[in-house]
C-alpha cells in the first residue's frame, strides 16, 4: 500500500506536532519545578536555576532520547526491508551484544563514560564485521545466511554478558543492568549521534524508491534494474552504524525499531520515501515520552527507559498480531 502524498503530509504534520510536544514536555517535566518564563527564557541564555537545570540537563536529555528513538526506528525500518522478515529489529544481527560486551568490559575494569561509549561502539563495529564476513561464506548473501549467522552472534554475545553479570561485584551490577535496559540519564552529549541520524536519512533516502522495489522481493528488483547487491550492502552498514550509535548513546532501549515500523507503516503504508522519515518522528517522539515518563513517574527513582518501552511495546505487539493476524 502507497500512502498519497496528502495523507503523508498531514501524518508528517503530526508527528512533528508530537515531536515538538514531547519536547517541551521533557524540558518542562521533573522535581525542579519550571515556569513558563524560564522555559522560554532558557533558549535566550537566561538567568537562573530553572535555565540552568533546562540548557544543562534536560535539554540534552531530551535531545539524546530523541536521537536515539529515531535512530532505533530508522535501523528498524530498514532491517525488515533487507532482511523481508516483520519480526527484524535493529538488535537482530548481533550488533546490540557486541555493543553490550564492548561497554560491560569497560564498566567491569571501572572506566571512564566516555571510555565505555568508545568501548560499546567499538564492540558493535567489530560484531558487524564479524556476522558481515561470516554471512558471505562462498561470496553468496542471502537473508536466511545473514540472518541465522546474526542470530548466533547474539547468543555467543548474550552468554559473555551473563558470565559477566555472575562474575562482576554487586557494586557494578545496577551499573550494566541499567546500561542493558537503558538508560538516557548519562548521554551528555547527544550531537555527534544528531548529526549521524541527519547523514543516516540523507544518505537512505535517494535509495527509497529502489527499496520500494527491493521489498517486493530481489529478482522482481534485479528485473527492474536495480543493483541489489550494492543496495544491500548499503542497507546493511547503515542500518548497522545507525544501531551501534543509538546503543553507544543510551545502552539497549528495546521494542522502539520493531513496533514503530509496524504502526506507521499500518498508518501510511509501505512507501519508503515516506515511512523512513516518519519512522525517524514516530521513534524520537516515543522515546521522548518514555524518557520524560521513566523519570517523573516514581521520583525520584528513576526507572530505565527500556523497561517503559517494553512495557508499551509488548501490549501493543500482541494487539497487532490479533488485530492482522496474516
Amino acid at each position: 500500500m502507497i500512502c498519497r502524498p496528502r495523507s503523508a503530509v498531514v501524518v508528517g504534520a503530526i508527528l512533528l506536532v508530537a515531536v515538538a510536544a514531547a519536547f517541551l514536555w521533557a524540558l518542562w517535566a521533573g522535581s525542579v519545578q519550571v515556569s513558563s518564563a524560564e522555559l522560554i527564557a532558557s533558549f535566550y541564555g537566561g538567568e537562573g536555576t530553572g535555565a540552568a537545570v533546562i540548557r544543562e540537563l534536560r535539554l540534552p536529555r531530551a535531545v539524546a532520547a530523541f536521537t536515539s528513538g529515531a535512530l532505533l526506528a530508522l535501523a528498524g525500518a530498514l532491517m525488515q526491508v533487507l532482511l523481508r522478515n516483520p519480526l527484524a529489529d535493529p538488535y537482530v544481527l548481533g550488533i546490540s551484544g557486541g555493543a553490550a560486551v564492548g561497554a560491560l568490559s569497560a564498566i567491569l575494569v571501572g572506566a571512564a563514560t566516555w571510555l565505555v561509549d568508545g568501548a560499546a561502539f567499538a564492540g558493535a563495529a567489530l560484531a558487524m564485521l564479524v556476522v558481515f564476513g561470516l554471512s558471505r561464506g562462498d561470496g553468496s548473501w542471502t537473508q536466511s545466511r545473514l540472518l541465522l549467522t546474526g542470530v548466533i552472534v547474539a547468543a555467543g554475545c548474550g552468554a559473555v554478558v551473563v558470565f559477566m553479570l555472575v562474575m562482576t561485584t554487586d557494586t557494578k551490577v545496577q551499573s550494566m543492568l541499567f546500561w542493558l535496559t537503558g538508560d538516557v540519564s548519562g548521554a551528555a552529549r547527544p550531537w555527534p549521534a544528531l548529526a549521524v541520524l541527519g547523514v543516516g536519512l540523507l544518505a537512505i533516502l535517494p535509495f527509497a524508491r529502489d527499496l520500494n522495489v527491493l521489498a517486493r522481493g530481489e529478482l522482481s528488483a534485479r528485473a527492474l534494474g536495480v543493483r541489489t547487491r550494492r543496495l544491500r550492502l548499503l542497507v546493511y552498514l547503515l542500518a548497522s552504524m545507525l544501531t551501534a550509535t543509538a546503543v553507544t548513546l543510551v545502552g539497549l532501549v528495546g521494542f522502539v525499531g520493531l513496533i514503530v515500523p509496524h504502526l506507521v507503516r499500518l498508518v501510511i503504508g509501505n512507501d519508503q520515501r515516506t515511512l523512513l522519515p516518519a519512522s525517524a518522528l514516530a521513534g524520537g517522539a516515543l522515546l521522548m515520552l518514555a524518557d520524560t515518563a521513566a523519570r517523573t513517574m516514581v521520583a525520584p527513582i528513576q526507572l530505565p527507559v527500556g523497561v517503559l518501552t517494553a512495557m508499551i511495546g509488548v501490549p501493543v505487539f500482541l494487539f497487532l498480531l490479533v488485530r492482522h493476524p496474516r
